[in-house]
């Protein structure tokens, strides 16, 4: 069923990791220039696919063991991106010249965070569906 509040969330994780790095920096470099995630293609690539299966995640909606397994790949390739930003923010020089981290750098955050309440509500309705079946 489309209308479950995990649909929702997952929806905003498709938001999040498909339009937003097209749209918001995630660092500005030593030399000035803005980067943008489609300025690095693997970076593009693991924002794309954490889309992608996001989306599908979606359409899984009657196997919710895969649903819930689909996201679990998706938080790791979060977690992932969020450590290479780490990594990234820590080695940009805030000498003399002042470097900027951009917002886009906490767009996994978001995701993780959207990805674990739609974990959780697909785990209360799969404890749902279990306690109906203790009934029959």
């Amino acid at each position: 069923m489309i209308q479950r509040i995990q649909t929702l969330f997952l929806a905003l994780v498709a938001l999040c990791s498909g339009a937003l790095p097209w749209t918001v920096s995630l660092w500005t470099s030593e030399e000035g220039m803005v980067v943008f995630a489609k300025d690095n293609f693997p970076i593009l690539a693991t924002f794309v696919v954490v889309a992608v299966l996001a989306i599908i995640a979606i359409f899984l909606f009657k196997k919710r063991q895969h649903q819930f397994v689909l996201n679990r790949l998706n938080l790791l390739l979060n977690l992932f991106l969020l450590g290479f930003f780490v990594y990234r923010s820590l080695n940009l020089s805030g000498g003399a010249q002042v470097s900027e981290k951009g917002i886009g750098m906490l767009i996994p955050v978001f995701s993780i965070v959207f990805l674990v309440l739609a974990n959780r509500a697909i785990k209360k309705d799969e404890d749902l569906v279990k306690s109906v079946d203790r009934l029959r």
